[in-house]
C-alpha cells in the first residue's frame, strides 16, 4: 500500500525526513553519483536500525526480550510504518542506482561498438590497397568453400537412413531380397 508524504513526515524524525525527501523522484535524479552512493549508505543504516527496533519491540510484546525502557512496548505500529517508509525509500534509491548503472553500460557498449567500427574501417582501407596474392608472411587469406551448403536438416537425413535400414531388415527377414 502506498504511503502518502504526510504519513511519511509523521513517521520520521527531521533528519530522516530530509533523507527520504532526497529519495523522491525529481530530487533523486539531480543527485551526483557520489551523493547518491552516500545517500544509499545512510538510508541503509537508518533502515537497518529501524528494522532492529521493530524486531526488538516484537520480542518485547511477546515477552521474549527484556524491555529497553522502564516498561515493555505495547505496540509497534509507528515503528513498523517508519520501517516501511525507509524500505520504500531504499527501493527507490536502488532503482535509481540500477538505472544509472544500465545507462552507463549502454553508453560504454555504444562507445565500444563505434571504436570497433573505426578499427574495422581502418583495416579495410589498408587491405584494399594490397595486391590480391596469398603470401605466408602477410598471412593466408581464407578461400571461400565452393561446396554448396546442404539445406536438409541432419536429423531428417538420419531419420530417412534409419527408415531405409528398417525396411531392408524387414525384406531380408522375409527372404525377398532381390
Amino acid at each position: 500500500m502506498a504511503i502518502s508524504r504526510k504519513e511519511e513526515a509523521r513517521a520520521l524524525n527531521a533528519d530522516e525526513r530530509e533523507l527520504v525527501e532526497k529519495s523522491h523522484h525529481p530530487a533523486v535524479q539531480e543527485l551526483s553519483d557520489a551523493d547518491l552512493s552516500d545517500l544509499v549508505k545512510l538510508m541503509r543504516e537508518r533502515r537497518d536500525k529501524a528494522q532492529a527496533d521493530v524486531f526488538r519491540r516484537r520480542r518485547e510484546i511477546r515477552g521474549k526480550g527484556a524491555p529497553k525502557g522502564a516498561k515493555p512496548a505495547t505496540g509497534e505500529a509507528g515503528s513498523r510504518t517508519k520501517l516501511a517508509v525507509l524500505a520504500m525509500a531504499m527501493r527507490r534509491l536502488n532503482t535509481e542506482t540500477e538505472r544509472r548503472r544500465q545507462l552507463a553500460a549502454s553508453l560504454e557498449h555504444i562507445e565500444n561498438a563505434q571504436r570497433a567500427l573505426e578499427m574495422k574501417k581502418k583495416k579495410a582501407e589498408a587491405r584494399a590497397s594490397d595486391f590480391n596474392t596469398r603470401h605466408a608472411h602477410n598471412g593466408m587469406r581464407a578461400n571461400a568453400s565452393r561446396k554448396p551448403k546442404n539445406l536438409i536438416r541432419p536429423m531428417e537425413l538420419g531419420r530417412q537412413r534409419k527408415a531405409a535400414q528398417v525396411a531392408q531388415a524387414k525384406r531380408d527377414a522375409r527372404g525377398q531380397n532381390p
